[in-house]
């Protein structure tokens, strides 16, 4: 049976950590994730989890450990942002090759410079490429909901790879939400204890972790685990299945909120999803026809999946809370455009840079894109590409 309380984005993941009871946590403090190895160094002083808590010197050497302790067997996660999953760069990298399921708690956090603390996608998005498979969430509910699904996901046999569980700093980490939480036995049931088929800590049985691969094993390698990451999203999906019946709410690659009829379209991901709702209910109170898809799911990114959503739409504004800085677009802008150009689906989009460092997004910025997708298909007056939402002039 569910329960009903009050807690933060951070607060919702060390709990459902809790919950799980994995076997290691190393991890290094930074803002604005620092309060989940807290609570969870707490939990494991109260004795109310046995997880080996290990501090270490740096988020480079957190993940290293985190590496070691998941080839040994064990159930292992860190949590991190910012420079942080930078200074995991390496092993980030390492940790997807070596076909380690760790989970990563990333609360995002903008990357220096200039040193700011507060909230866009550049760390994620800037690890997008590690092979890692990424899932963002919208509010407190979903952080905790996604933490729990995270280890069915990286541990399944067709998959064994590394998963970060991404939200927003501040704005989800440290405010409150009411949120709906399982019960432990619940948790413990959906997922399992954890029993690796190979690990270094087995007898008789010898493996090599991470060995030198000579030229004609690389390619190969990197082949399997691109096919690991495209078939996790059939897993993420049974997953969500399941854990629908447990929780009763349901989850996917994306949500899609109002589009079955409508003209024009915002994608978008993680937090600032829920302005974009309020603002497309404000506006359907007046006939207009205005929708929003939320990313959840960016690693393995969903192109087909996204275009045959999106193709009725006369025109799509596609939100990046990053810096690309490749003059074309942000990685939503460049990735999407690209699913829809491979699927025959030619339609008008707009890429827009919003809330970085922490800028406000305003449900009005919300009207005055659709207005400008209006605009644009009624009238043709083109909008600027990859324009700046709230820029300062």
């Amino acid at each position: 049976m569910a329960r009903k309380d009050r807690m933060s984005g951070n607060e919702a993941v060390a709990y459902a950590i809790r919950q799980i009871n994995p076997d290691v946590m190393p991890a290094f403090p930074i803002t604005p994730s620092t309060e989940i190895p807290q609570m969870v160094s707490t939990y494991i002083a109260n004795g109310d989890i046995d997880t080996e808590f290990i501090p270490v010197e740096s988020e480079h050497s957190a993940m290293s450990a985190a590496i070691g302790s998941e080839a040994a067997g064990a159930r292992t996660l860190t949590a991190t942002s910012s420079a942080g999953l930078a200074y995991m760069w390496e092993e980030l990298l390492l940790a997807a090759s070596n076909r380690m399921p760790i989970a990563l708690a990333l609360v995002n956090r903008t990357l220096s410079g200039p040193i700011n603390i507060n909230c866009d996608h550049s760390d994620g998005m800037g690890a997008r490429d590690t092979g890692w498979i990424q899932i963002y969430a919208e509010n407190n509910q979903e952080a905790y909901d996604n933490f729990i699904q995270a280890y069915p996901i990286a541990e399944h046999a067709g998959v064994h790879l590394p998963i970060m569980i991404c939200q927003d700093g501040f704005i989800t980490s440290h405010a409150v939400e009411n949120i709906e939480l399982l019960e432990d036995e619940d948790v413990k049931g959906f997922v399992g204890e954890y029993e690796p088929e190979e690990f270094l800590l087995n007898p008789g049985n010898p493996i090599a972790v991470g060995p030198y691969s000579v030229t004609n094993y690389v390619m190969e390698a990197k082949k399997n685990q691109a096919l690991a990451l495209e078939g996790s999203k059939e897993v993420i999906l049974k997953v969500a299945e399941e854990f629908e019946k447990v929780s009763g709410r349901k989850y996917g690659l994306f949500e899609e909120y109002r589009t079955e009829d409508a003209d024009y379209i915002m994608l978008i991901m993680g937090s600032a999803a829920g302005t974009a709702k309020q603002a497309v209910d404000d506006l359907r109170e007046k006939g207009k026809k205005v929708g929003v898809v939320k990313l959840r799911v960016f690693r393995p990114f969903p192109a087909d999946e996204l275009a045959d959503a999106l193709k009725n739409a006369k025109a799509v504004a596609i939100m990046d809370r990053t810096e690309s800085y490749n003059g074309n677009g942000g990685p939503l802008g460049s990735e999407v455009t690209a699913g829809l150009y491979r699927n025959k689906i030619m339609l008008e989009t707009v890429n827009y840079i919003y809330g970085l460092g922490g800028r406000d997004f305003t449900v009005q910025e919300v009207y005055d894109i659709f207005a400008q997708l209006e605009d644009f298909i009624e009238n043709g007056n083109k909008p600027e590409q990859y324009q700046y939402i709230g820029l300062r002039k």
